[in-house]
């Protein structure tokens, strides 16, 4: 008889799996927005094909390269907190053992051990490696998964810049009388795309989040379509 295999992702694994695909989705439908918005916004105006692309792919650069930013940013800060955290947890194991390793105890207990096997499950671990099990315990940390901020850049960049890339080509490609249609509707199924993919890796309903998505992309493209009107209208 063949052994089953198990090959589920758990824990911190899969948790980091997940917000690195919320994130991919999250940039690509900012990519796709944004310049939607933008490329539209500059339809209303003129349907210059130098002037629609050099508009979107100025667009396209400061979002991902404005993404990318933020998010090492972001993450390095993170990764700073971590660092100093897993130095303090490092500073007390070695000054006051006893006190860590009884309050390793209490946090087990806290998960719903009885006080006797969180003593002895604390003793195993921190014999095994103290300082590992108050990172997650205490922490919440993975001393060996620890944020990357040019992971966190890049992916970032790269999701913006897909999704950017959809609506740019959508406009300038076509012949000039169907550029806003195929945009419109390339950009609207795009982001029933995205509102689906974030509603599934949160396993939510994915209803409401493809509405959301689809009408705050079209209220954008409307609103910035309505503004290149009036000022290709008014001559500026």
């Amino acid at each position: 008889m063949t052994e089953p295999t198990h090959d589920e992702a758990h824990g911190g694994a899969l948790g980091s799996r997940l917000n690195w695909l919320r994130a991919a989705v999250l940039g690509a439908n900012d990519g796709i927005v944004s310049t939607a918005g933008l490329v539209v916004g500059v339809a209303g105006a003129t349907q210059d094909r130098a002037a629609l692309l050099t508009a979107g792919l100025a667009g396209l650069l400061a979002g991902s390269m404005s993404m990318a930013a933020g998010e090492y940013v972001s993450v390095s800060t993170q990764r700073d907190s971590e660092v100093a955290a897993l130095a303090m947890e490092k500073r007390e194991l070695k000054e006051q053992p006893a006190a860590e390793l009884e309050e390793l105890t209490e946090l087990l207990q806290d998960r719903g051990l009885s006080r006797d096997v969180a003593r002895e499950a604390a003793e195993q671990l921190t014999a095994r490696d103290a300082l590992k099990a108050h990172a997650r315990v205490e922490l919440g940390i993975d001393p060996d998964e620890l944020t990357n901020p040019w992971h966190a850049a890049w992916a970032s960049f790269v999701a913006f810049t897909a999704g950017a890339l959809l609506p740019l080509l959508a406009m300038v490609l076509p012949p000039a009388g169907l550029r806003l249609p195929v945009t419109v509707g390339s950009v609207l199924a795009a982001l029933v795309l995205t509102g689906w993919s974030s509603a599934r890796l949160g396993a939510a309903g994915p209803k409401r989040a493809m509405l959301r998505n689809v009408v705050g992309g079209a209220l954008a493209m409307g609103v910035t379509y309505a503004a290149g009107s009036l000022l290709g209208a008014a001559g500026v």
